[in-house]
């Protein structure tokens, strides 16, 4: 069973109507690893729906939390702002400065970084029922009971986050963050408690009161947390592996839910994304790819199904390079699979059973229209040689006639074929394309072949040029004529591919070599070879 479906049928076991929740704080520019969470939660609803569960997905946008500090991507100036809500900053502009003017049409510093995600999860086929600004929840009285409740059981919650989180808090800690005079929640102490109102000092030794039925404030995010369960009803919501951990914020969190009249949502914890090579996605630190720039990388299929492919709780390295091309191979190989079909299903073991369904589960949950069938388009053309074709041929007519002659395509390309292409065009202009893919067809000898070839490749070198000049002009022919000159030398393949690469592309690695000689014409190759060959002659 896919993980999203034993989720779904625990939920059903609770009852038959759900309201599942994720949020996120909108402190700088999302990233890929925020949608493991949003994509978690909307491939749940899916799978409660195929249950005929009454399923809402709503997305929480913390933007009543304070700005903790002036970030790398920021202006200097964001330091007055530190400790405001980011309901009420304004946005940066493109050098990082606090851009007024758009702050005074609506855009705060918080819709500012949503804007471009929330793009993201349309395209990506993210249907959410409801935004939920946490700063307008607070203003409008949504928090008000769960806020009077929790401020009168002050006692009761220090005790929970206590007990549970082994962490001592201040003398004067009190759920609740006043706003000063100023606008800034940081450096208040709380002097006295009359429900509604809390009394306060603010850092210059300014008394003040707030009342918490109006959103003068906010809860601590222990309690914050639990309180948004409990107004809007939610009881499913991944969570991060820190709040996941024990004494984390969940485990506080269930007990402070029960304090406040409800029970704590079903937990599933998930694991970061990280950027292969370089650690853990932040928007804080500006270690990001963008769900919009990784959407010019690849269709939305396949970020879905990198998320559908793997438990919630399995770390994912989101690689740009070479794996997003065989992450997107498999993807289309599975595809393929589909459409085959399994076979004969009482010849099956139970364990092929299974797998089967989970496939067809991976695939479901990967498509962008929930209605939708996964459709085979363009099978046998595989995103590793779309990406050889795409350096190759600058032009698209091009592209599809080498396809035509290979027999992988009939006709025009149909289907999502050239929406592939744009997209491989894209990926290849980006630093993020593989370095192990890149190609740069070479017209001359360069400096690299000229130092890392020598006389003894010539007698291989003009055998080449004999075998190549009236052979087959497949890869396959090409590669058996390749290996065989070789062998007849006793030269290495190591050193025979070695050498041609450099011959080719200036450098010693890349694709397989058979395929793009395959795409250069005959004559060009030969000349490159002939070209070698005198470099190499007295």
């Amino acid at each position: 069973m896919h993980w999203a479906d034993s989720i779904a049928t625990a939920l059903s076991h609770r009852g038959d109507k759900h309201v599942i929740a994720s949020g996120i704080t909108p402190s700088g520019e999302f990233h890929i690893g925020h949608l493991r969470e949003i994509l978690t939660s909307d491939i749940i609803k899916r799978a409660c729906q195929a249950l005929e569960l009454d399923t809402e997905f709503v997305f929480f946008v913390d933007d009543a939390d304070p700005l903790r500090k002036v970030y790398s991507f920021l202006d200097d100036s964001y330091e007055q702002y530190i400790g405001h809500q980011l309901a009420n900053i304004p946005p940066p502009d493109a050098n990082g400065a606090p851009d007024h003017d758009r702050f005074s049409k609506g855009i705060s510093y918080a819709r500012h970084f949503l804007e471009a995600f929330i793009e993201a999860l349309n395209a990506i086929g993210v249907e959410i029922d409801e935004v939920i600004y946490n700063y307008d929840a607070y203003q409008s009285g949504k928090f008000a009971e769960a806020s009077r409740t929790a401020c009168n059981q002050a006692d009761a919650i220090r005790e929970v986050i206590e007990r549970v989180s082994g962490r001592e808090l201040d003398d004067d800690w009190f759920p609740w963050n006043p706003i000063d005079a100023k606008g800034s929640i940081d450096g208040i102490r709380i002097t006295g408690w009359d429900d509604p109102i809390v009394s306060w000092i603010d850092s210059d030794g300014n008394a003040g009161r707030s009342d918490v039925t109006k959103g003068e404030g906010k809860l601590p995010w222990r309690v914050d947390w639990p309180a948004k369960w409990v107004w809007r009803g939610v009881t499913m919501e991944p969570f991060g592996k820190d709040h996941g951990a024990a004494g984390g914020s969940y485990d506080t969190g269930k007990e402070i839910c029960r304090l406040l009249g409800k029970e704590p949502p079903y937990p599933t914890t998930y694991e970061w994304i990280s950027l292969k090579g370089v650690g853990a996605m932040s928007s804080s630190t500006g270690v990001v790819i963008g769900p919009l720039e990784a959407l010019d990388l690849v269709p939305p299929e396949i970020i879905r199904y990198l998320i559908t492919r793997n438990k919630p709780n399995r770390h994912i390295d989101f690689d740009t390079g070479s794996a997003l091309i065989e992450l997107a191979d498999e993807y289309q190989k599975k595809l393929s699979d589909l459409e085959n079909g399994p076979g004969e299903w009482s010849e099956l073991s139970r364990r092929q059973q299974v797998a089967w369904e989970k496939l067809k589960a991976q695939l479901l949950y990967s498509q962008i229209d929930p209605a939708s069938t996964p459709q085979v388009a363009s099978k046998r053309v595989t995103f590793r040689h779309l990406a050889l074709l795409a350096q190759i041929r600058s032009e698209d007519a091009n592209v599809w006639a080498s396809l035509q002659r290979s027999e992988l395509i009939d006709g025009d390309p149909t289907g999502d074929l050239p929406r592939r292409l744009d997209l491989m065009r894209a990926w290849i202009a980006s630093p993020h394309f593989p370095e192990g893919f890149r190609l740069r067809i070479q017209t001359e000898i360069g400096d690299g072949a000229k130092e890392n070839i020598d006389e003894r490749d010539v007698g291989y070198l003009e055998a080449l040029c004999k075998g190549l000049s009236d052979c087959k002009w497949e890869s396959q022919e090409i590669n058996a004529i390749i290996c065989n000159e070789a062998k007849d030398r006793d030269i290495s393949l190591r050193d025979a591919f070695q050498t041609l690469y450099w011959i080719a592309l200036n450098q010693d690695f890349g694709p397989k070599l058979a395929n793009i000689l395959e795409e250069m014409d005959r004559e060009s190759v030969l000349n490159l070879l002939q070209m070698a060959i005198d470099e190499l002659s007295p």
